[in-house]
């Protein structure tokens, strides 16, 4: 991942800034910071102090949410930077799902039949530990970076792509006003029908989600599907309950995934919170994923079978609409896979 000051988009001076940018430019950056605001003693975690080439990020709200004085809090564990990320371990890679083989135009990914995705930014307002495309080349893979128009060029190509997936970094990072630019050329393509945003900023920024953003959403000539990213039901407090149900009634489809983490939400208990959570806020479970094996997160791995014995708990506790299709991302696959 490259350096945050290459990938952070740019914010115009802070008296034209939105207030979700004023927050987004005031993360939490440094571990220490982090501790004593929770007043956790560093001694009792292994830190990677910098945190290598991807550098703690934790919005404030976010970490008003953690637990004070617990090193175990599962918010904080998914963001601290701890020394077994610069362990080698066997079969995790830097490109877990083999995205760079299929990108056929820089930040355009093309895995799967009828549906491709744009890494529009490699900006979040959060660094998750277990993130996938921590290793990921933003800078050369960024259609942003000039290359915007030869992605363009191979969606109006390929007519059986209907479905255009907006990702990052977290897509809404960028401005209402570079959204605009880049949906309104995507609408363009005859044969696009929808648009899918997958981001983290409602959960973790949720001031994101103002005026500007929901009026962008209502504007859009294709279907907007939202997929939101929340792990454990203490995300979600009342802020992020209203964001939600603001996306919600833009008339755009709300879904969310999660990621199974090791001591973090491997029990049926904290998933079936967090599905009653997310439905009364508006969301859907979509998917719960097995982690993929990116180098640096292999601590978070629970084995299949685990995983499997928490997805039938979840199945005998909830109804159909609240238990979330537990897959796996394999490289090569036609899609996901279910597990």
């Amino acid at each position: 991942m490259e350096k945050t000051s290459v990938i952070i988009p740019r914010i115009d001076a802070p008296e034209h800034r939105q207030l979700w940018q004023q927050l987004l430019s005031q993360c939490i950056r440094s571990s220490d910071e982090l501790l004593a605001l929770l007043e956790v003693d560093p001694g009792e975690l292994e830190i990677l102090s910098t945190g290598g080439n991807f550098p703690l990020r934790v919005p404030r709200g976010f970490a008003g949410r953690m637990t004070r004085r617990n090193s175990r809090d599962p918010l904080l564990l998914q963001v601290l930077p701890t020394a077994t990320e610069s362990e080698l371990s066997p079969g995790y890679h830097c490109d877990p799902l083999g995205e760079l083989q299929a990108m056929p135009a820089p930040g355009l990914l093309h895995k799967y039949r009828g549906r491709a995705l744009l890494t529009v930014t490699g900006a979040c307002a959060i660094h998750c530990r277990y993130c996938f495309r921590r290793h990921f080349p933003y800078s050369d893979a960024n259609p942003a970076n000039g290359n915007l128009q030869e992605s363009l060029s191979y969606l109006r190509q390929q007519e059986d792509i209907h479905e255009i997936i907006l990702s990052g970094g977290d897509p809404l990072t960028l401005s209402d006003a570079r959204l605009q630019s880049l949906t309104g050329q995507l609408a363009g393509i005859p044969h696009l029908q929808t648009l899918r945003i997958h981001t983290r900023l409602p959960v973790v920024l949720p001031e994101r989600v103002d005026q500007g953003l929901l009026q962008w959403i209502r504007r859009q000539q294709l279907q907007v599907v939202i997929v939101v990213h929340s792990n454990h039901p203490n995300e979600i407090d009342p802020s992020v309950t209203k964001a939600l149900q603001r996306l919600r009634s833009t008339g755009a489809t709300l879904l969310n995934q999660s990621v199974l983490l090791h001591g973090i939400n491997d029990d049926a208990e904290t998933l079936s919170r967090l599905s009653k959570r997310l439905f009364a806020a508006g969301a859907l479970p979509y998917y719960l994923h097995l982690l993929d094996k990116v180098q640096g997160a292999a601590h978070f791995a629970v084995d299949e079978g685990t995983a499997r014995d928490i997805h039938a708990a979840i199945r005998a506790a909830l109804p159909g609409y609240l238990v979330p299709r537990l897959v796996r991302d394999i490289p090569g696959q036609p899609g996901k896979t279910p597990l």
